[in-house]
């Protein structure tokens, strides 16, 4: 029993012997960086998405909450705003009104183009009768005038006859009550051309107003012209109301996830302000810092890898999109090689593509080629900063 006893205490004390020279050789001979690498340490950040709402209005509806999925074009929020609403029936109403009047505008230009010309037309005929009438009347007052000169004449006969007794008394009364006769047709000649010429006096006025009239049409003409414009600046307000209100209804500008909601339900939010952080996954990059010495050596578009810290095997491939142009003072949450180091630069590794483990904001390990090879599978691979 002693003999196994010494036995199993020589092997321990040779395992740990070997440990503990495996640990001497490790500390003395630590693995180092090839020189083609360039490591760094960082966080996943990205490019964040204010969902923001261009007019105030009181949240009636949210659809998204922290970590929600949303597809580009997906409803996030509603907003409402009685205010909007109520400019919007008014506007319909005034429309309304104006289209009312409009289409009586219509009606009463289409029976004044009848109506008017129609009267006008009247009015000239009339006119041009009554004048034609006075022409032919003047003929036979002059006719009228010849026949009682005539008649006067031979009454001047008669009673030179009468006297002289060539005549006797009923032919000299048959010349008088010619004479007589024939005044009187003059006279009622005379008469009917005062009529006559008060009737064309008359004509001549009403073919003035008949002709007055015709502006009528195009003062209507002119209101409805009006009212067709006064109808298309009310649709322009209510079509820009309408804007309005279809920007209270805010849609997700990206495929990718919420990172915050910000607005609640009942909640009223102000012009510009957000009511979610939303975040393209396709925007996420590793923003890790370099030193002055390695800045040099890294250009856009260096193939390089990604390692989250729960999953050290788990290599993402990426590439340089970003390499700072000025240096900042090392960040305290970034672990650099050397303390002497004040001064680094960041760099910022994409993902070729899409990576669900991918999050904002988790800690990271970037790791460069400078010349497109060697990149390691594993961290173990690599030395720890």
């Amino acid at each position: 029993m002693q003999i196994i006893k010494k036995y199993w205490i020589g092997i321990v004390a040779a395992i740990l012997i070997v440990i503990a020279g495996v640990m001497i050789y490790a500390k003395l001979h630590p693995k180092t960086l090839p020189k083609n690498l360039v490591e760094g340490t960082g966080r996943i950040d990205g490019d964040l998405t204010n969902l923001n709402t261009k007019y105030p209005g009181r949240v009636e509806k949210i659809t998204v909450d922290d970590g929600t999925v949303v597809k580009k074009g997906m409803i996030v929020a509603i907003l409402g705003s009685k205010e909007y609403e109520a400019q919007k029936t008014q506007i319909e109403a005034q429309i309304s009104a104006q289209k009312k009047t409009l289409e009586a505008k219509q009606i009463e230009l289409e029976i004044s183009r009848t109506t008017i010309p129609a009267g006008l037309k009247k009015a000239q005929e009339q006119l041009k009768s009554t004048q034609t009438k006075l022409k032919v009347l003047e003929e036979n007052i002059k006719a009228q005038q010849k026949v009682l000169a005539q008649a006067k004449k031979d009454h001047e006969r008669s009673v030179f006859l009468y006297k002289s007794k060539a005549i006797d008394s009923h032919a000299f009364e048959l010349s008088k009550l010619k004479v007589d006769t024939e005044q009187d047709k003059y006279d009622a000649l005379l008469l009917q051309r005062d009529e006559l010429k008060a009737a064309i006096s008359v004509a001549q006025s009403v073919v003035k107003e008949a002709q007055a009239s015709q502006k009528q049409i195009l003062s209507i003409e002119s209101s409805i012209e009006a009212l067709k414009e006064n109808i298309k600046a009310l649709e322009a307000s209510k079509a820009q109301v309408e804007s309005i209100i279809a920007e209270l209804t805010l849609k997700s500008p990206i495929d990718g996830y919420t990172v915050e909601k910000i607005a609640n339900v009942g909640e009223v939010v102000g012009a510009g302000m957000p009511v979610a952080t939303l975040i393209d996954p396709r925007s996420l990059y590793l923003k890790i810092f370099v030193d002055t010495l390695q800045n040099g050596r890294i250009k856009i578009g260096d193939k390089a890898v990604i390692f989250l810290d729960a999953y050290p095997n788990r290599p993402i491939e990426a590439k340089v999109v970003n390499v700072a142009q000025q240096a900042e003072f090392t960040p305290k949450e970034v672990s650099v090689r050397s303390d002497r180091i004040q001064r680094v630069f960041a760099v910022h590794l994409k993902p070729l593509k899409v990576d669900p483990l991918l999050k904002l904001g988790i800690p990271a390990i970037g790791v460069i080629s400078i010349d497109g090879k060697g990149l390691p599978r594993s961290l173990d691979e690599i030395p720890v900063l």
